[in-house]
């Protein structure tokens, strides 16, 4: 490489630090016009998410792609097995081959081959953390490949790039857990910094609390991991329905879920009772649906109890001062909280309380008056009619 302090000074001063995208496309940008022939890179990184091992960006001249990994497959995947990136996984050093010969051992490099690639390297990225795949890697179609200044260029202007990249991953990796653990509402504000114990904001929002009936009997009569499956499947029925009706699940207690649907404004409330009694209906549907099958297939049904109230409530920090929950209390959730209990009394699937039924222009069947453990006065409650649909919109 001729000009590596021109990349130093365009690390400090130029490079767009906001994507990881713009990031590796700019830098990829500037290895070219230090001198360096890359034709290709491609960079790995590989984050901590339930669902999604991490992302390969390929960069070329004309074009940037972005590829997520499956995390359930990425480690045991033919394309990963046979692929450069595992034998610097293992080694820890960085890897080359000169592409002047068949690949029948790597199908990228052998793909990358026919295409014209003459040279690849691909380096480790010297992370702090060394737990998980960070890897940058340069093709060329040089006839004469990289050269010893060149892949000595190569090497430092990664180097360079590495600590940026990391804040990238790390501020990605927390993140995706807030997001999974808490919720991507709550994730938000406390990466915001909202992490004193006791600081809590007044929030309005429709309550969505559901439990699953039989559950004890379920586990005592089947095995740890076909309860666990079974109760996963309920819970990722229940996260699936509850935010694509615009709610966010606070927490799994149990075999019980709590979910909010939060009012956007002084007069909106009537849109989150609609929102949340929409979702209550649609669960219901899928998990009709989801029982038939299992009554096909000869597997125990699952049963469930829902509540719906809504209400003002104080949505923050409580617990002890290492060990804080973002979440929220109120005589609202209270009540959400008896109405759950009550549904089960009843043998009702789905219970609305008389401050969400105003809200709404759908029918609903009164059940009259009944008490609450607690509270005051006998409360009128509602259930939703056999047969008919709710608009969410």
């Amino acid at each position: 490489m001729t000009r590596t302090e021109d990349i130093t000074l365009w690390l400090a001063n130029e490079a767009p630090h906001d994507t990881v995208q713009g990031l590796f496309a700019g830098f990829c940008q500037e290895i070219v016009r230090s001198g360096v022939p890359v034709w290709r890179a491609s960079l790995g990184l590989e984050v901590l998410h339930p669902e999604v091992s991490g992302w390969q960006h390929v960069w070329t001249d004309e074009s940037l792609s972005v590829r997520a990994s499956d995390r359930a497959t990425a480690s045991t995947s033919e394309s990963y097995l046979n692929s450069p990136t595992r034998v610097v996984d293992e080694t820890g050093r960085p890897f080359r081959r000169r592409l002047d010969g068949p690949c029948p051992d790597m199908p990228l490099l052998e793909d990358l081959r026919l295409a014209g690639g003459t040279d690849y390297v691909m380096y480790p990225l010297p992370f702090l953390d060394q737990t998980r795949t960070a890897v940058i890697s340069f093709a060329t179609q040089h006839p004469q490949g990289f050269d010893p200044a060149s892949l000595g260029g190569l090497e430092f202007a990664t180097r360079l790039l590495s600590p940026y990249l990391e804040r990238h991953v790390l501020r990605r990796i927390a993140v995706d857990l807030l997001d999974t653990y808490v919720g991507p509402r709550t994730g938000q504000r406390i990466i915001e910094g909202r992490v004193d114990r006791g600081a809590v904001e007044m929030i309005e929002a429709a309550i969505w609390f559901a439990d699953l009936r039989g559950f004890t009997l379920l586990s005592e009569q089947s095995p740890i991991p076909e309860v666990l499956a079974n109760l996963n499947a309920w819970f990722g029925t229940i996260g699936d329905v509850v935010e694509a009706h615009g709610g966010e699940v606070l927490k799994f207690i149990g075999d019980a879920v709590l979910a909010i649907f939060p009012t956007s404004g002084e007069h909106d409330r009537m849109a989150a009772c609609r929102k949340a009694l929409a979702a209550a209906q649609e669960f219901g549907r899928r998990t009709d649906a989801e029982n038939a099958l299992r009554r096909s297939s000869g597997n125990p049904l699952l049963s469930h109890g829902l509540a719906l109230h809504v209400g003002e409530v104080a949505y923050g920090n409580v617990g002890a001062p290492h060990r804080l929950d973002f979440t929220v209390i109120g005589p609202a959730v209270n009540r959400a909280s008896r109405l759950l209990d009550l549904a089960k009394r009843l043998d009702q699937q789905v219970l609305v309380s008389h401050a969400v039924a105003r809200e709404l222009d759908q029918p609903l069947v009164d059940l009259g008056r009944h008490p609450l453990r607690d509270v005051e006065k006998p409360q009128r409650v509602f259930t939703l009619p056999r047969q008919g649909s709710v608009r969410s919109h």
